[in-house]
């Protein structure tokens, strides 16, 4: 997620396990609590030392905005901690609905005739639709603001589940599937936390989602279970529609409507991000013109393919190479989201606030390479609990990290539309995933992931090594 964070196809997989034995119109947003964000655009550096001092520069115009407009910086801080933690609730709930229904959905299509062909199309249907919503609904927060885009997202979760409680035929669960465009609580989330955070608290502050990731997982997963078990297969299903619907009440009472002096007004008028339509692909593929970003999205792209391939394939490697069986999967399933909530909730925050973006994003490429090298040398599940750990971490840190990157690199009016960029790197995935995964698996095998990652991340380390990507940096104080 969503990018952002472990990714949301990392989890799919993770929650399929039981089944298988399964913006911003910072310009106009960013002012809640009358406090903003606004950033210039990035322009190339010529040192080390003029990246510090424009990075420098933009944490002291960030801080002197942000204590203006006759409000103490006391009373500031909480009114934004406020609100971010709003944030992260508004996340927690919707990722735990996600998860609970994700647990009954190959059972409920079961039940309605679907065989293996016709639910692989339906998961294909969910993962174009996120990959197409997720810059629309970026582009949507830059105009409309990031309050009026969380409630949006949580009044599209409402109606997935009410489709889906009636569905009683094949196509109405197809049907139930449109709605998953605007479904984007997680971005929604991280544009509110890139609002209202300073650039150099930014990367710590996003890292923090993960807890509400693993929550979601953890919680989602069991609870989706043991209601369907006891109370049939519709329940979990119910709850999350009730569970939708107090979301969006959460997102329309504690998410403040922008309050903009004039000048942010003229700000947000003028704005290249107000041009153009929502739908507006140029307006979209203008942001990759920014100084770092075409790399950046590339390292963050190409980086977890390889191990985005796996994870689609999962269900079918935990049962023909790993022998699992449905408990065992639960297990696995809860082992990963403990460790999502613990390296990217702590772990990542922490290192954010002693390391340059530069260095983490090193980092992250480099586990990777190491990950890669486990699984190609992998025989048992033991070795892949093992493997687990750095995978996490290298996943939630270049997740992280590329977002922050990325929402510095691009003007603050623009931080919605890249975040929803980001968000559509896992639906891509899962999207051509399966056709190339199945022809790896069944061509070469399980190992034949871990070379291709182990291969790919050697490269683009000594990629990020030579060349100068301009990044905008500062280390959290």
């Amino acid at each position: 997620m969503s990018h952002s964070s472990l990714s949301l196809g990392l989890a799919r997989h993770l929650a399929a396990l039981r089944a298988a034995p399964h913006a911003s119109q910072q310009s106009q947003d960013a002012p809640w609590c009358h406090f903003s964000a606004q950033q210039p655009a990035v322009s190339h550096p010529v040192s080390t030392a003029s990246e510090k001092a424009t990075s420098g520069g933009v944490e002291k115009a960030w801080r002197m905005k942000s204590g203006t407009q006759g409000e103490s910086n006391h009373m500031g801080e909480l009114k934004r901690g406020r609100v971010i933690l709003v944030a992260y609730l508004i996340a927690t709930i919707e990722l735990t609905f996600v998860f609970m229904q994700l647990g009954v959905m190959p059972y409920l299509a079961k039940s309605l005739g679907l065989d293996s062909v016709g639910f692989g199309y339906l998961q294909t249907t969910f993962g174009v639709l996120q990959l197409v919503g997720g810059p629309i609904f970026g582009r949507f927060a830059d105009q409309f603001g990031t309050r009026v885009a969380l409630i949006l997202s949580c009044a599209s979760g409402t109606v997935f589940f009410l489709l889906l409680s009636i569905s009683t035929s094949i196509p109405i669960l197809f049907l139930s599937r449109l709605p998953a465009v605007f479904m984007h609580g997680l971005p929604g989330a991280q544009k509110v936390i890139t609002d209202l955070t300073a650039p150099s608290q930014r990367a710590d502050a996003l890292g923090k989602l993960g807890l509400c990731f693993g929550i979601g997982i953890i919680i989602g997963s069991a609870l989706g279970g043991i209601l369907s078990t006891k109370f049939g297969i519709f329940t979990p299903i119910y709850v999350g529609l009730v569970g939708s619907v107090i979301n969006t009440m959460i997102a329309m009472v504690w998410i403040p409507s922008p309050a903009k002096s004039k000048s942010e007004r003229g700000e947000a008028e003028h704005s290249t991000s107000q041009s153009g339509s929502v739908f507006s692909i140029r307006e979209i593929l203008r942001l990759m013109k920014f100084p770092g970003v075409m790399e950046i999205f590339l390292v963050k792209v190409l980086s977890a393919f390889p191990i985005g391939l796996f994870l689609i394939m999962f269900s079918i490697i935990s049962m023909d190479f790993f022998g699992l069986e449905a408990v065992e999967s639960g297990y696995l399933m809860s082992y990963f989201g403990v460790l999502q909530m613990v390296v990217q909730g702590l772990v990542v925050g922490k290192l954010s606030k002693h390391c340059t973006e530069r260095t983490l994003l090193r980092l992250g490429v480099l586990v990777f390479a190491g990950v890669g090298l486990g699984m190609a040398l992998m025989r048992t599940v033991w070795h892949y609990c093992i493997i687990a750990l750095p995978l996490v971490f290298a996943f939630s840190m270049l997740g992280t990290i590329t977002d922050s990157i990325l929402t510095k690199a691009v003007p603050s009016s623009d931080t919605g539309t890249m975040l929803g960029i980001c968000a559509s790197v896992q639906p891509l995935t899962r999207t051509v995933g399966p056709t190339i995964g199945g022809v790896l698996y069944k061509r070469f095998g399980v190992h034949s992931f871990g070379y291709l990652q182990l291969i790919v991340n050697i490269g683009l380390f000594v990629y990020l090594l030579k060349s100068k990507i301009p990044l905008r940096e500062q280390k959290a104080h």
